[in-house]
């Protein structure tokens, strides 16, 4: 049997306790745009600069939900490419300052943030590097420490 041959992901949905408070940390602090709302039930965002109708779904599920256990099967993360390393760098005080800044990164292929959103859902921001410059690492999947500061001064 020939395997599919899957293009790209198009969207996540995430079950939330508080669509409400979801939606407000998606679109105040990574500035997804609301294209349809059921209120208090669901919500799909848009990613600014994305051609999908939505990239994230937003499910309601109550405030008694328990957050997602660390370590256990399933979803560890979702991935959004920004599109500089100096984004990277503002997106690294817009999380601090929302308090949902947990670490950083450098995969060699890219430089990468970590945060996680008000019901525990850990994401990812990541600047990807031109293809030309992944170098050694374009066959391999490394984590080490990121000094962003020094990435964003090389870069400017």
């Amino acid at each position: 049997m020939e395997p599919v041959h899957v293009t790209e992901l198009n969207h996540a949905v995430l079950y939330v306790r508080d669509v409400p408070t979801a939606v407000d940390f998606y679109r105040d602090v990574l500035g997804f745009q609301v294209v349809d709302e059921m209120p208090g039930r669901a919500a799909f965002l848009r990613a600014g600069g994305s051609s999908n109708h939505h990239d994230l779904g937003l499910i309601g599920v109550g405030a008694g939900a328990p957050r997602p256990p660390h370590g256990a099967t399933g979803l560890y993360h979702l991935a959004w490419r920004v599109g500089s390393i100096h984004e990277l760098s503002r997106a690294r005080d817009v999380l601090a300052e929302a308090g949902a800044l947990r670490g950083q990164s450098d995969h060699g292929v890219s430089k990468s943030l970590y945060g996680v959103d008000p019901d525990g859902n850990e994401f990812e921001l990541m600047y990807l590097l031109p293809e030309d410059e992944w170098g050694e690492y374009a066959t391999r999947a490394v984590v080490q420490p990121l000094d962003l500061d020094t990435e964003v001064a090389q870069r400017s």
